[in-house]
């Protein structure tokens, strides 16, 4: 039936750029996770950066420090600056292993990257093709609708208004299906069992019957 056809077509129409939508939200919300991988990145690199310069900083006070010892004129002052250097030293070497663990995490961290990009990138082509898909429905069914509404039209041209209004009613509270076959006196429409007397009010063609459960119009399946 035309109507059922297109009111299908609508709610199809409604759902896929919903659809769509959804599938560029999980797209963005897998662009994020790349975004914080890079960040992280980012900041291991400001890392290493920082304790590279806390490091030349140490290398130099250590050379100031080495320097100072020429100078000193007491074993008590050579001393003192002895274990201030051997201070300095075990500072440089606590900073050398914070910059060889943060190049391990860099690396790893790289590695994660690489693997992300490669993964989005397919990730990318799916959402991509899904979307192209997606739109090309929907303009088969914009297509769809267009030749149903003319037909439709034509189909409705010669029926009566009040028949054509009461149709219509029927057409909206029923999601597209007004008509209702009875087969095995059962209304195909809700399948509650229909009476002798309404299939003899039927087959009088006098009026439209309606079924008393779910009131869309009833027709006789074999004199459809």
């Amino acid at each position: 039936m035309v109507d059922k056809e297109l009111y299908a077509l609508r709610d199809e129409k409604e759902e896929l750029p919903k659809k769509l939508e959804a599938k560029e939200r999980e797209f963005e919300e897998k662009k994020e996770s790349l975004l914080k991988i890079e960040e992280k990145y980012k900041d291991l690199l400001k890392q290493k950066k920082d304790k590279e310069l806390q490091l030349a900083t140490k290398e130099e006070s250590i050379k100031k420090l080495q320097a100072q010892l020429y100078t000193l004129k007491t074993n008590k002052e050579y001393t003192a600056m002895l274990v201030e250097i051997e201070g300095a030293k075990a500072d440089k070497s606590a900073l050398e292993d914070e910059i060889l663990a943060i190049l391990e995490n860099v690396d790893k961290v790289k590695e994660e990257e690489a693997k992300e990009k490669e993964k989005l990138s397919r990730e990318e082509s799916v959402f991509k093709e899904e979307k192209k898909k997606i739109e090309e429905r929907i303009k088969e069914i914009e297509q769809r609708i267009a030749q149903l509404e003319a037909q439709r039209k034509i189909f409705s041209a010669g029926i009566d208004a009040k028949i054509l209004a009461q149709y219509e009613r029927i057409l909206k509270n029923r999601q597209g299906m007004a008509l209702a076959a009875v087969v095995n006196y059962s209304c195909q429409g809700c399948f509650m069992n229909v009476t002798h007397q309404i299939i003899n009010e039927i087959k009088m063609y006098e009026r439209l019957v309606t079924c008393g459960v779910c009131q869309r119009i009833l027709y006789l399946e074999d004199e459809s």
